[in-house]
């Protein structure tokens, strides 16, 4: 069995923490299933302090704030030359890799080496037991905007079909290119156009048993 990708961890952003507040009994929701953000692009302060009775806050009558708490913690990790790059939060994996990896200069067919990868990638969404995969493509901001569009979806449709021939017909998958949208470096650099010439997979991870709901109870 392939190994699963697991990046040295030589360059780790701070823990980015979103906070909600919610109204009792009101579920709340965190994941808006789009593409990663740049590493420092949220805030990581403490959850802050409400006033339940400031003059601008409107409450259904008798309804009162639930205590503010965190939703959502992510936390981003990159190898030495940021050619794997690997997002956690509790409830999904987003694992990056860097084109030049997969694919030739300016091509959509992946490199020989590519498909253990991809193999690698395909085992860890296996045990996860994940029923939905994110395939997205993305390029840096040389070239003409509908030229990238082009190559980050040809890629992305590539990274998929390898994906689909180990996990076979019981996956979903939603597969777009975005091409210079969404970068997580600095395009005007080759080191941060390398990083944003990429291909990100993303699933869900298997729900967390509750230990606690779990464990049998104590009899008299």
């Amino acid at each position: 069995m392939p190994p699963t990708p697991r990046p040295t961890p030589v360059a780790v952003t701070t823990l980015a923490v979103f906070v909600a507040l919610t109204l009792t009994g009101t579920p709340a929701s965190a994941d808006d299933g789009g593409p990663s953000e740049p590493p420092g692009s949220v805030s990581s302060a403490a959850p802050p302090e409400v006033d339940g009775g400031a003059s601008g806050l409107r409450l259904e009558p008798g309804a009162k704030l639930a205590p503010a708490k965190v939703l959502d913690i992510k936390s981003v990790v990159e190898d030495l030359g940021g050619e794997e790059r690997r997002e956690d939060t509790p409830q999904t994996v987003t694992l990056a890799l860097q084109a030049e990896v997969l694919f030739p200069k300016n091509s959509s067919r992946l490199n020989p080496e590519a498909k253990s990868r991809i193999a690698a990638i395909a085992e860890e969404i296996k045990g996860q037991q994940a029923t939905t995969v994110r395939v997205f493509g993305f390029t840096d901001n040389l070239g003409s905007y509908a030229h990238g569009e082009k190559l980050s979806k040809d890629r992305a449709d590539q990274v998929q079909r390898e994906l689909a021939a180990s996990l076979g017909p019981d996956v979903n998958y939603e597969v777009r290119g975005y091409s210079e949208d969404y970068p997580i470096a600095d395009n005007s650099t080759e080191e941060g156009r390398r990083k944003n010439r990429r291909v990100e997979v993303t699933f869900q991870k298997a729900p967390t048993p509750d230990v606690a709901a779990s464990a049998p109870s104590s009899g008299a």
